[in-house]
């Protein structure tokens, strides 16, 4: 099997490496505008680096790992060297239909997808649609070569947008979170190395908790919020400061941003 990987930024390059340990026998191709981005990467990875063109014509499988504002402009060059038998092409560009990738390539096989940043560590959360050019062989192997990267969910394309504004988007939320965590503990007296490792482990138990509990969050919430306790006092203080409807807001604003991104 040949993988090609158009686009070597953090999320291709990311996905590039859960690929590689997925599939460990596979012949791996990269592009980058950056040569020296592709070439390092390359070398981690036991790849080679092509022109587009080559990556196109030597690939089974192409992620296209480029920002929607320059998607159409590559994926007219792609189509210009387009063999017989096109290979399964792989978005992930931000609100970028598989309609309008087909547009630009045909009938060549397309799945869209949109995978987060903890793909990097293989704890990402990637939800994809393939389109009804892609054979069962094609998802299977197209399965089989994310397992590495996270958990997969299959959605209607209708949802894609939205569970990306939530999945994709939400790692920079959480981050902003865990951050404020911990400055919170160094305003307490907490060394900044402490307070960020406590921050971390503290999200990573909770969210793991609340996926192998099967509780809904409030339950889990009310069970560590003792009367006139500390933790009801921290949740009072959170709710004067708007959070839940902040966190809300940030999904619903990143999803109307990413509506815009595919006009």
């Amino acid at each position: 099997m040949k993988i090609g990987f158009l686009g070597c930024g953090n999320m291709g390059g990311a996905l590039a490496v859960s690929v590689r340990s997925a599939c460990p026998a596979a012949d791996i191709l990269l592009c980058d505008t950056n040569e020296e981005k592709a070439a390092a990467l390359a070398e981690k990875l036991h790849a080679g680096v092509c022109t587009l063109a080559e990556l196109v014509r030597r690939s089974d499988y192409v992620f296209l790992g480029v920002k929607p504002q320059v998607l159409p402009d590559v994926l007219g060059t792609v189509a210009g060297s387009l063999p017989p038998s096109p290979p399964v092409f792989i978005s992930m560009a931000a609100g970028v239909s598989l309609s309008s990738v087909a547009g630009k390539l045909g009938q060549a096989p397309l799945i869209r997808i949109m995978p987060n940043t903890p793909v990097s560590v293989g704890k990402g959360s990637i939800l994809y649609v393939p389109a009804n050019t892609v054979t069962e062989e094609q998802e299977k192997d197209f399965l089989s070569m994310m397992q590495k990267a996270g958990e997969l969910h299959k959605l209607p394309e209708r949802l894609i947008d939205a569970g990306s504004a939530l999945s994709g988007c939400g790692p920079a939320y959480v981050f902003l979170f865990l951050e404020a965590l911990a400055d919170g503990g160094v305003a307490c007296g907490l060394s900044r190395a402490d307070a960020r490792r406590l921050a971390a482990e503290t999200v990573l138990g909770s969210a793991s908790l609340a996926l192998a509990s099967g509780s809904s969050p409030a339950e889990l919430k009310d069970a560590v919020c003792s009367p006139a306790g500390s933790t009801i006092a921290g949740v009072a203080a959170l709710e004067e400061g708007g959070f839940r409807a902040a966190a809300m807001r940030a999904v619903t604003e990143a999803y109307r941003r990413t509506l815009e991104l595919g006009k």
